[in-house]
């Protein structure tokens, strides 16, 4: 009889602390928000598949998260994505031919939009419109592509 309490006190201990550790873990990896921004600059992206993002998911230039997306809208007209980013604008020195593309973090990662710098000597500004966009890989195309026999090459 003793036995079986200590088996049962330890089974319970176990779970509870499993419990407490999966708890952590959701509160670390959706609790942060690292931008926090007085002031931004809108602007305006179009993609032709934005994948699996959403709004609030990270802008970021060289690794560093630079503003957020704040909506995603379907063109009737172009039918097309369009996400509206939300830049701080102690970041008011981007090139306005930089391109925009649709990045995942990690192989199944959440999605992110990441920009690289272009040359132009203008900026972008409160209203433009990057015109350089890359879509996002939708991994199951890829995957379709390779068994119907896209992804090999016959010569």
């Amino acid at each position: 009889m003793r036995k079986t309490r200590a088996v049962e006190l330890g089974t319970g201990l176990f779970a509870l602390l499993g419990i407490g550790a999966l708890f952590f873990l959701t509160t670390q990896a959706t609790g942060g928000d690292d931008f926090a921004a007085r002031q931004v600059y809108v602007v305006k992206a179009r993609f032709d598949n934005v994948g699996s993002l959403k709004p609030r998911a990270p802008v970021s230039m060289a690794g560093v998260t630079i503003g957020r997306v704040t909506r995603i809208e379907f063109d009737p007209k172009l039918l097309n994505a369009v996400v509206t980013l939300s830049i701080d604008s102690r970041y008011a020195t981007i090139p306005d031919d930089s391109d925009a593309s649709v990045l995942t973090a990690g192989l199944l990662g959440s999605q992110y939009i990441g920009l690289q710098a272009g040359g132009s000597d203008t900026y972008l500004e409160n209203g433009s419109e990057i015109m350089f966009t890359q879509s996002a890989v939708v991994l199951e195309n890829l995957i379709g592509k390779f068994l119907v026999g896209g992804g090999s090459s016959k010569d």
